[in-house]
């Protein structure tokens, strides 16, 4: 560790969460000793902690008190994760219909954060400092178990417009103050690659983070071009957002020269899951109980697959109990050879999202067009279908009915991103039909490369 990233990660970055009210470092020390305890102590803490939370939920929540007093439930029938059972589900149906309901009595300050919408249903929710301080942490252990930490030279490859509009002279300076570099991961033309491609070899970074499918699309055109990217000393790729492939852990390590850390979470739901050095895809076990449940809603054992069902135990003032992800996995009864005694996913099958080409040729991730959707309210589904570059069809299931209003943004925001020349027809449907496999994708091209 150099004596800057030193003076980052055991200074600077302290203060700058304290001066946020985060109890960030406290969490990170916390979770950095409870990883080594074996799984049956991970498991008493986590049962303890659990209890603990449905009292305070109860006594703080009206949406929770409401649950309980209609099921003849008093929250010390909550002891385990088995327990669980006995409430039912959360949904971001429920979430919008119960939005202040499910707001503590007792929150500090609250922030409203949107999902990104590739699940074709965004939500909007609230977190505080007790969410926001768990999930840094969270992601800062999985950091440190690659050898590298906040204050190393890193490129982020990100896509949202809100993440990207919000670069104001405060944030800019504090990025450039712990050495994070961001570059827009939207409008991908050839050149634009090029000049990412330049800004890496410049940067020359410890550590890469953002979609798989962006650094793959970077890698692969070094590899066209001729240009080495696994001379720099970069130590690891981590990706998340999307699904990870095995040939592009493949494509992107290669190129990169380095080890593709994969993570697994949302905002909504939080950090679930980081990959460690040793392969395993531990859970953030200590904060987040994870369920796998049949399509009726059954819990399945280690080795079965199901929908991910998550409650976070560090998020009391909006809290999420037995939330719907949406999302596919298997829970693993293995050990990992790295000693941690975290539970792991044996596999991740979450949502994957397309790139879309744009009527002049240029490549952007699927997500360009996703945030047009998912903050119009009304709109609580959504599937996007590039038929050709001048034909966009977009399928959404309303709450009440689609304006003529709404028809028109939605199609001068596509035209804005695909060319002013782009036929785009909004239809009204019912649902949203999965794909014959089964699965559900959002965004589809069928002209992409």
């Amino acid at each position: 560790m150099s004596l800057y990233t030193r003076v980052v990660s055991s200074f600077l970055f302290p203060l700058h969460e304290r001066l946020k009210k985060h109890t960030t470092v406290r969490i990170r020390k916390a979770l950095e000793h409870s990883q080594w305890q074996s799984p049956t102590e991970l498991r008493a803490v986590q049962s303890q902690r659990l209890a603990n939370f449905m009292q305070k939920i109860y006594a703080q929540v009206p949406y929770y008190q409401q649950v309980f007093d209609e099921l003849g439930l008093k929250p010390t029938d909550i002891t385990s994760p088995a327990d669980l059972a006995k409430l039912p589900f959360l949904t971001k149906s429920i979430i919008r219909e119960n939005f202040s309901a499910l707001t503590s009595s007792q929150a500090g300050p609250l922030q409203r954060f949107n999902t990104g919408g590739s699940s074709g249903q965004p939500l909007v929710f609230l977190l505080g400092n007790e969410r926001v301080s768990h999930d840094v942490a969270e992601k800062w252990r999985a950091t440190r178990w690659w050898g590298v930490d906040i204050g190393d030279t890193e490129i982020v490859a990100w896509g949202s417009p809100i993440e990207l509009g919000a670069q104001d002279k405060v944030r800019l300076a504090r990025d450039k103050l712990f050495r994070s570099t961001l570059i827009p991961a939207f409008d991908m033309t050839e050149q634009k690659l090029l000049g990412f491609i330049e800004q890496i070899r410049t940067l020359r970074p410890k550590m890469l983070f953002g979609y798989p499918s962006v650094f793959e699309l970077i890698a692969k055109t070094a590899k066209k071009q001729g240009i080495r990217l696994d001379d720099l000393g970069i130590k690891v790729a981590f990706v998340t957002s999307e699904r990870l492939y095995p040939y592009q852990r493949e494509t992107i390590s290669s190129v990169f020269g380095c080890p593709v850390a994969n993570g697994y979470g949302g905002r909504d739901a939080g950090f679930i899951a980081h990959e460690c050095p040793s392969g395993g895809m531990h859970m953030s076990f200590e904060d987040i109980v994870v369920e796998i449940v049949d399509p009726q809603g059954n819990p399945l054992p280690a080795g079965q697959s199901g929908e991910i069902v998550v409650t976070h135990l560090g998020n009391s003032e909006f809290p999420f109990v037995r939330y719907r992800t949406g999302d596919i996995a298997t829970l693993s009864d293995k050990t990992c050879a790295c000693g941690r005694g975290l539970p792991m996913l044996e596999s991740i099958e979450g949502r994957s999202t397309d790139f879309v080409v744009a009527a002049d040729g240029t490549v952007m991730h699927g997500l360009a067009l996703i945030y047009i959707l998912r903050d119009l309210p009304g709109i609580e589904a959504f599937k996007v279908t590039q038929e050709t570059l001048l034909q966009t069809r977009v399928q959404v299931v309303v709450k009440e009915e689609l304006t003529d209003a709404m028809t028109e943004q939605v199609q001068a925001g596509f035209q804005a991103r695909l060319g002013k020349d782009v036929s785009v027809e909004v239809e009204v449907v019912d649902e949203i039909q999965p794909e014959k496999s089964g699965k559900y994708r959002y965004v589809i091209s069928k002209v992409a490369p």
